[in-house]
């Protein structure tokens, strides 16, 4: 009776107290959750929030800056004074110490001048509009007061937060970003009128230095391990738990159930920290008129009546499946004066057996006698027999049926672009091997341009699951399977060089020497090279060429998993000075949408 009294209790508090309905939904979707009994309580804050016009002007900023640079480190929460630490709130105190806000800031009605004094700060790092000292020490006073109430309420110890108030606008930007920035910043007028409320948010904080992912497409699960995805949900990914998870798979935690298993990567998008914070109660601590709201998650919030920041994020985060460079409106040709210029074309290969049917499709798939059966009509009409037996393609799959589709609708559209391609190599995974068939089938120049599979173009081997590396089909195998593979080729970086578990940075330097040896072997010798390998490669192949230092590993991982099935970049020799750079590819990005099994007898049950 006591574990269902402390569950419903913490149902309550991770709605927000919204409602009675709000908690049993709740509770009934974590029915399973490992952790429903466990009483680590939530971490808190207390922020002051911006609404009126002002909310308005710092929400186009976010949009504006986000669309110009990209998304920085302040994206991850929106517009904000910190007015306390992160504390920690047992589930049966939650209730005190909202009522803690409240009276706090009833006391403080009146009190704090309108508006807000703010002034416009930046550095090389970080852009910021920093509250006037007189001012800050008086929203330091009302912090204060509220640690004092907290703690004689909710028992709770609160530390006011000693440093500058201020509103973070950027930090952890690129150098190059800083003047867009900074004049970004200066259109914000910090005189608009404004109401600013005390919002006390919670987060769980077994998730709080985990990556945050949303839901974009229902999964149904296909093996014991994996999680059932619901459009909406959010993930909590953690870097340190991935590896059991292989190249295209994730592993992560459902908001929304607190089950944990696999899940297909190209299902998520990107989200922010706080889009999963819950509310505890917001108060107007200027205007006394204004509502005060309580209960309910970040994400469903309506601010002085408009919507917040996180569904904003939401539609400039719809998700996009167009590689590291901005899309073409138009397909064009190529001009005559580029042709005399060397280009390098980097694409992943296209959709995976394993990540649509699972991991343990090749169970599924074989027969007792090893003999390929096939399923669905997205499972390819046979396969190249391997001299080690199928159950190598536990480690190297084959592309899809749809796959195959994808590969030849970028070689038509290079074809319609009056792009010729010269060379083409590829990472010795099937599935690379597969993807380059049908790129030159696309182009036509199938069984005219042969493919050399270079096994320094694989990827992190830190990815690869277990002790050892994937046997891969020989090239003259992959011939006689008629696959237009050059037998001649001696690769720059053989098998035998690849070490399981390399470090990031042996695998960003074997990417870089095997690419700047790929353009000196073709120059001279034909304009364009494509490099048909993984999402990482994108990155790992071209930002070296270009003089830019290598990212950290984090960012690193979080650039590769944006890129989707034949996400394709562009490079371009800037003249005779072996410097390169990211130009318009010569074709369209390709969108689609996930497509899921269906069992027609299901109907039959329906009655």
């Amino acid at each position: 009776m006591w574990s269902l009294f402390c569950a419903s209790l913490k149902a309550l508090v991770s709605t927000g107290g919204k409602n009675v309905q709000a908690a049993c939904d709740w509770l009934f979707s974590h029915v399973d959750d490992p952790f429903l009994d466990d009483p680590l309580p939530r971490e808190y804050v207390l922020y002051l929030r911006p609404s009126g016009q002002l909310l308005q002007q710092l929400s186009t900023f976010w949009q504006q800056s986000r669309l110009s640079c990209g998304k920085n480190k302040a994206h991850n929460i929106f517009p904000h004074i910190t007015l306390c630490q992160f504390f920690m709130c047992a589930d049966g105190k939650v209730e005190a110490l909202s009522d803690a806000l409240q009276t706090t800031v009833a006391k403080w009605k009146g009190r704090i001048s309108a508006p807000l004094p703010l002034e416009l700060y930046t550095s090389s790092t970080f852009i910021g509009l920093f509250v006037e000292e007189q001012v800050a020490d008086v929203l330091k006073v009302f912090a204060a007061d509220f640690a004092t109430e907290a703690a004689a309420k909710a028992d709770v110890h609160v530390e006011p937060h000693k440093k500058q108030l201020h509103v973070t606008l950027a930090y952890h930007f690129q150098a190059t970003h800083l003047p867009i920035l900074e004049k970004l910043a200066k259109n914000v007028d910090v005189s608009s009128g404004c109401d600013w409320l005390a919002v006390l948010f919670s987060r769980d904080i077994r998730f709080a230095n985990h990556e945050t992912l949303q839901v974009m497409y229902p999964y149904v699960p296909q093996n014991d391990d994996e999680l059932e995805l619901m459009p909406g949900d959010f993930i909590f990914m953690s870097p340190v738990e991935q590896s059991s998870a292989s190249e295209g798979w994730v592993y992560g935690t459902s908001l929304g159930t607190g089950l944990s298993g696999l899940l297909p990567e190209n299902y998520v998008n990107r989200a922010d920290e706080s889009d999963t914070w819950v509310v505890h109660g917001s108060h107007s601590i200027l205007n006394c008129a204004s509502p005060s709201i309580s209960g309910g998650t970040l994400g469903g919030l309506l601010f002085d009546g408009k919507l917040n920041d996180s569904l904003l994020d939401s539609l400039m985060d719809a998700p996009s499946l167009t590689g590291l460079c901005p899309p073409m409106q138009v397909s064009r040709p190529i001009c005559q004066s580029s042709l005399s210029k060397m280009r390098l074309f980097v694409c992943r290969h296209g959709e995976r057996m394993d990540v649509v049917f699972g991991k343990h499709w090749v169970t599924q798939c074989f027969d007792s006698k090893g003999r390929y059966i096939r399923s669905n009509l997205n499972m390819p009409s046979s396969l190249p027999a391997r001299s080690g037996g199928h159950r190598d393609y536990d480690k190297d799959c084959p592309i899809t049926v749809f796959g195959s589709t994808q590969a030849r609708l970028v070689g038509e559209a290079l074809l319609d672009s009056h792009a010729t391609i010269d060379f083409v190599y590829c990472s010795p995974s099937l599935r690379c091997v597969q993807t380059a068939q049908h790129i030159l089938q696309g182009l036509q120049q199938e069984g005219k341009t042969k493919i050399r599979v270079e096994p320094g173009l694989f990827e992190w081997t830190k990815w690869v699951s277990g002790t050892c590396l994937p046997v891969w089909i020989p090239p003259a195998d992959l011939a006689t399977a008629n696959l237009s593979v050059d037998t001649t080729y001696r690769p720059h970086i053989p098998i035998s060089k690849l070490a399981v578990s390399e470090s990031y940075d042996t695998y960003i330097s074997r990417s870089f020497q095997v690419t700047r040896e790929i353009l000196t072997e073709c120059k001279n010798l034909g304009n364009t090279v494509l490099i048909v390998a993984h999402a990482s490669s994108l990155e790992a192949c071209t930002r070296q060429i270009q003089g830019l230092t290598p990212q950290n590993s984090k960012d690193f991982v979080q650039v590769v998993r944006k890129i989707p099935y034949l996400g394709f970049c562009a490079c371009e020799e800037m003249g005779e000075t072996g410097v390169w750079q990211l130009v318009d590819p010569p074709i369209l990005p390709l969108t689609h949408g996930p497509n899921h099994s269906f069992n027609w007898r299901e109907m039959l049950m329906q009655d």
